[in-house]
């Protein structure tokens, strides 16, 4: 399994190799050996999440409070998907900064997504489906989102689709108004929780 660091420190992609044959196809989408050194520290599975999605559908862009937050893995195992990951740290020196990764049932990238980072995904096909590896349950309390269409962002959904959006994600505050209500998660406190993890992770 190949990683690569993305544009957006603490995000991670990971290539796996994928073996074909007559009877079809194994690939082995998350590799704790390949995550413990290129993030540090073991991912801690306390939830998974699985979604369904039709072409056009944005999910995201969400984060959750810091500490705990909520670190992400996650990849996609039918169909093809845009996956964005956006530096939501206020006093981060990459603050505003995004990278895409295309994730599909071709490849079987997966993407880690550090606490305090935001996360969103396009669907680019019918019935796409995510997979999520989530290092905290769901906590709706601390669980927050961003305008997915922020210009300020100027996230790189493709314009050849019509876009599909929850409620909630359609009425999500501006980068800016987040970031002056108090909302972001702050860079000092994430780096802690990185060096927290990092020190429980077995010698």
């Amino acid at each position: 399994m190949e990683a690569r660091t993305l544009a957006v420190p603490h995000a991670v992609e990971f290539t796996p190799p994928v073996f074909g044959d007559e009877r079809g196809l194994f690939t082995a989408p998350f590799q704790e050996p390949t995550f413990l050194g290129a993030v540090g520290h073991p991912m801690t599975v306390a939830q998974t999440n699985h979604s369904v999605s039709r072409r056009g559908t944005i999910r995201g862009i969400h984060f959750t409070d810091v500490p705990p937050g909520q670190g992400k893995y996650v990849y996609c195992p039918k169909g093809s998907l845009l996956d964005v990951v956006v530096d939501l740290r206020t006093g981060s020196p990459t603050f505003g900064t995004w990278d895409t990764v295309t994730l599909d049932s071709r490849t079987y990238r997966g993407v880690y997504v550090a606490e305090g980072l935001g996360h969103g995904f396009i669907a680019l096909e019918d019935d796409t489906v995510m997979s999520y590896l989530c290092s905290t349950s769901y906590n709706p309390s601390a669980e927050h989102g961003i305008d997915p269409l922020d210009p300020e962002l100027g996230l790189p959904w493709p314009d050849d689709v019509e876009y599909v959006l929850s409620d909630k994600d359609r009425t999500a505050p501006s980068l800016a108004e987040a970031r002056d209500s108090g909302l972001l998660p702050r860079y000092e406190d994430c780096l802690a929780r990185y060096a927290e993890l990092s020190a429980d992770a077995p010698a």
